[in-house]
């Protein structure tokens, strides 16, 4: 297998994270996006989409969504496991995982794309040039903040993000949570279970990486 990644983004930190919690030592190719590099031909002759994270399996296929390198992953080493150990837990943390992706890493990312100088001209990842539309900025914020208060209903009810084990939907959370950081917001002060949650994951070995 052969992993691509980007040290600074937070999508590939998705993977490398969940490549950690597997315990799998997959040679890596680090693509600077600060460079340009993953819209290099020779990246697009890996993933012609552009972006980051890719992870090729030793069929040859590139899997180029951090859902599939998941389940491939989860599928080729089960333990342990993140992605559910029965149907229920199974349909729960594709669902908060679903939500996470939506509810708060969309609205962080429309935040950021839209208002960075570093993405001028580059509002959407991928091959196709986009401008900034900063009213979206706005939006985006308002989003990030009823994120926050919904995880943390959740988290006052659940260990986790998805039940009472550690899954892919926390590895999530957390790598957006951190992110979050880009657009100056942070975990609101009076959000303790979010506040215990973060640092339990931020103690674990992938989270370091």
């Amino acid at each position: 297998m052969l992993f691509y990644d980007c040290s600074t983004a937070p999508s590939p930190r998705r993977a490398r994270m969940f490549i950690a919690e597997k315990g799998l030592d997959i040679e890596t190719r680090d693509i600077s996006i600060a460079k340009g590099e993953q819209l290099s031909d020779a990246f697009r002759a890996v993933n012609p989409r552009a972006t980051i994270p890719v992870l090729v399996t030793d069929e040859g296929n590139a899997l180029t969504e951090n859902l599939g390198i998941a389940a491939y992953l989860e599928a080729r080493y089960p333990e342990p496991p993140l992605m559910g150990r029965n149907p229920d837990e199974k349909g729960a943390v594709l669902m908060w995982n679903a939500i996470v992706e939506q509810q708060g890493g969309a609205p962080i990312a429309e935040t950021l794309r839209n208002t960075h100088p570093a993405f001028e001209g580059r509002a959407i990842p991928g091959p196709v040039s986009y401008a900034q539309i900063p009213e979206l900025a706005q939006r985006g914020r308002d989003r990030v903040a009823a994120f926050f208060d919904l995880l943390e209903t959740r988290l006052q009810d659940s260990a986790f993000v998805a039940g009472d084990a550690f899954s892919l939907a926390d590895i999530t959370a957390f790598v957006f949570v951190d992110f979050a950081r880009v657009i100056k917001i942070r975990i609101p002060d009076g959000n303790a279970a979010t506040q215990a949650w973060f640092e339990a994951v931020q103690a674990r070995p992938s989270a370091q990486l």
